[in-house]
C-alpha cells in the first residue's frame, strides 16, 4: 500500500508550490497531474509581474518551480486522477496506474480554456484556431491574426502575438477591456487596433482559417473580416470533477470554496490555485499553495 501525509492533485503553480512547502516540512507528499507540471501556466508568453524576474516565461518559470519542487516531494506527470474516495481516516486516490492513499488532499487542479461554442471553431482548430499564442504564434508571423477577449491573458497573448511580427486585431464583447492598466497602456502604445461591443459569429475557411464574421451587439450588423489566425481567450472553466466526488463546496461559478486556511467544508481537503477562482495570478496560486500545505501539515501532527 503506497501510502503518504499529503497527496496534490494538479502540477500547476499552486500544486508545486505546496510540494515545495509540505516536502520542506518532512512530510511524505506526491503530486500527480493528468498532463505536464504547470498546466495552461505554460502557455503564459510573457509575465512582468512576477516577483524577482523583469520579464520570464510561463514555461521558463515552472521548469525552476518544478526542479525546485522534486527535491522534496514525488510528482507524477501524466498520470490522471480518476476517483477520490474518503474513508474515516484516509483517502483512496485512484489513478490510470495505480491506487494511493493519503492522509490529507490538496486540490490544485486548476481550469481549462472556455470555447466559443461558434460554428468552425472544432472544425479549424489547429488549421488557424487556437488557445495558445506561445504554442502556435510563430505560424502565423506576418499575418493577420484577431485575438478574442479582453483580460489579462488575451491582452497578454495580443502583445506576445504583436512582438513576433502578427498583425493583431482585438475583438472583445464589452466596450472597454478588463486586463490590468500596463497591459492596457501597452495595448495602446503598440497601436494593437481594438474592435469593441463585437461578437465572432463564424469561422470560415477552406482547408484553413480565412475570415471569420463579426457581430456587433449594440447594432446586430455584421460584417466579414479577413484573417488567418483566431486566437481565443475568454475565459475558464474550473476542473471540479474530483471536488464534487468528494462533495466540497462550490460557488456559482463552480469553484471550490475555502477559508483563509485553504480548507474545504470537507475534513483534511484543502485546494489552491485557479480551482478557487478570485484572482487568477501565478503569484496568488503560490501563496494559496503555502498555506493549503502548512494547514495539512499542521492538521496532520495534531491528528498523530
Amino acid at each position: 500500500m503506497k501510502t503518504y501525509d499529503i497527496i496534490i492533485v494538479g502540477a500547476g503553480p499552486g500544486g508545486l508550490t505546496a510540494g515545495i512547502y509540505a516536502g520542506r516540512q518532512g512530510t511524505k507528499t506526491l503530486i500527480l497531474d493528468k498532463g505536464l507540471a504547470g498546466g495552461i501556466g505554460r502557455e503564459v508568453p510573457e509575465m512582468e509581474n512576477y516577483p524577482g524576474f523583469d520579464m520570464i516565461s510561463g514555461l521558463e518559470l515552472v521548469e525552476k518551480i518544478k526542479e525546485q519542487c522534486i527535491k522534496y516531494v514525488e510528482l507524477h506527470e501524466t498520470e490522471k486522477v480518476e476517483d477520490i474516495i474518503k474513508s474515516t481516516d484516509k483517502f483512496m486516490v485512484k489513478t490510470n496506474k495505480e491506487t494511493y492513499y493519503g492522509k490529507t488532499v490538496i486540490l490544485a487542479t486548476g481550469s481549462s480554456h472556455k470555447h466559443l461554442g461558434i460554428p468552425g471553431e472544432e472544425e479549424y482548430l489547429g488549421k488557424g484556431v487556437s488557445y495558445c499564442a506561445t504554442c502556435d504564434g510563430l505560424f502565423f508571423k506576418d499575418k493577420d491574426v484577431i485575438i478574442v477577449g479582453g483580460g489579462n491573458s488575451a491582452l497578454q497573448e495580443a502583445l506576445f502575438l504583436e512582438n513576433i511580427g502578427c498583425k493583431v486585431t482585438i475583438i472583445h464583447r464589452r466596450n472597454q477591456l478588463r486586463g490590468q492598466q500596463y497591459l492596457q497602456k501597452n495595448i495602446k502604445e503598440k497601436n494593437i487596433k481594438i474592435i469593441y461591443n463585437t461578437i465572432v459569429e463564424k469561422i470560415k475557411g477552406k482547408t484553413f482559417v480565412e475570415s471569420v464574421i463579426l457581430k456587433n451587439i449594440e447594432t446586430n450588423n455584421c460584417i466579414e473580416l479577413k484573417t488567418s489566425g483566431v486566437f481565443i481567450s475568454i475565459g475558464y472553466i474550473p476542473h471540479n470533477k474530483l471536488a464534487k466526488k468528494l462533495n466540497v463546496k462550490l460557488n456559482e461559478n463552480g469553484e471550490i470554496i475555502t477559508d483563509k486556511h485553504q480548507k474545504t467544508n470537507v475534513k483534511n481537503v484543502y485546494s489552491a490555485g485557479d480551482i478557487c477562482g478570485g484572482l487568477r495570478q501565478w503569484i496568488v496560486a503560490c501563496g494559496e499553495g503555502a498555506i493549503a500545505a502548512t494547514s495539512a501539515y499542521i492538521d496532520i501532527q495534531q491528528s498523530d
